[in-house]
């Protein structure tokens, strides 16, 4: 077979690929089928994995992943979607910036509103900006040996003047303002400067240990005990009150759906990555194709997502 003929044959089975799962997604894909005899309803299973950060994306191409405004559209998806009655969201992160922490957050207090139940499953991990978003939810479950907590704001400054200067490297900086330059590596942080940034992680930190209190009902002094930027595991989390109860990702499907009033829950996965998301790459991680597709080819499982080592 001529070179030709070979690249005609790949192209050919690239669109009888793309044809199989574009006509499954579409027509077949509904998660996992309510017993016809016995009250159904939807869960929708959102994942929020890696650092929470602003964007629709991290990196490019092949190499990109999603960023949190997907994670922002897979809930409001949720909550305008009348046959999602409850939402479990999966957490592994470490947290993240401040600004993206709190759209989630919001966003997940407005499902909540709408009537519906929101469970959030603590993975490996649920600190910090991850905790934040957790502390919205009606009910949160975790793995005795899951990473949580670290409720707390951090700002760190490199100073490296003595570098550029044994090296001969030499800024001349030219700005509109005196503190338009806060944060440059190029010199020491000044007391002023250093009050500003105390300032605005102080005032960062206060809406974080309101929002804990507020979503665990808690008083805000029982909040600062804890919100020293300590971690704790999920069981210590269990005894302190920042969780609900241990758990895995299965036992809270179940949790949510028992306090939505499903008896058997049709599970959902809203935001899960399409044929075309990862053919073109503007979806994909580190995961090669190859294993999408054996991934994909697999008809067990309860819950099934893409994988990324």
């Amino acid at each position: 077979m001529d070179g030709k003929k070979i690249f005609t044959a790949a192209v050919l089975a690239v669109m009888v690929i793309a044809l199989f799962f574009t006509v499954r997604d579409a027509f077949f894909w509904r998660g996992d089928k309510a017993a016809p005899s016995a009250r159904g309803g939807q869960v929708g299973l959102i994942y929020v994995e890696g650092p929470i950060s602003g964007g629709r994306s991290q990196g490019g191409g092949l190499a990109s992943s999603r960023g949190m405004d997907y994670v922002l559209d897979h809930l409001r998806q949720a909550r305008l979607n009348p046959s999602v009655e409850a939402v479990v969201l999966r957490v592994n992160s470490p947290g993240g910036t401040a600004s993206a922490t709190q759209e989630i957050y919001s966003e997940i207090l407005k499902l909540r509103e709408e009537g519906k139940v929101v469970v959030v499953s603590m993975s490996d991990m649920a600190a910090s900006g991850g905790y934040y978003i957790a502390a919205a939810a009606d009910h949160i479950m975790a793995n005795p040996g899951t990473t949580t907590g670290s409720i707390g704001v951090i700002l760190q400054h490199t100073n490296l003047e003595e570098l550029f200067e044994n090296i001969g490297v030499e800024f001349e900086t030219i700005k509109s303002g005196e503190h338009k330059d806060m944060g440059d590596i190029s010199r020491a942080m000044t007391a002023e400067e250093r009050e500003i940034l105390q300032s605005f992680s102080q005032d960062v930190y206060e809406q974080f240990v309101e929002a804990v209190a507020s979503g665990r009902n808690m008083s805000k002094e029982q909040v600062l005990e804890l919100a020293d930027g300590r971690i704790f595991t999920g069981r210590q989390a269990l005894e302190l009150g920042l969780v609900d109860e241990l758990g895995n990702l299965y036992d809270a499907v179940d949790r949510a759906a028992e306090l939505s009033g499903i008896e058997d829950p049709t599970i959902v996965e809203l935001g899960r990555l399409s044929f075309w998301d990862l053919f073109w790459g503007s979806t994909l991680n580190s995961q090669s194709y190859t294993q999408y597709l054996l991934d994909n080819l697999s008809l067990y499982g309860m819950i099934r997502r893409v994988e990324i080592p």
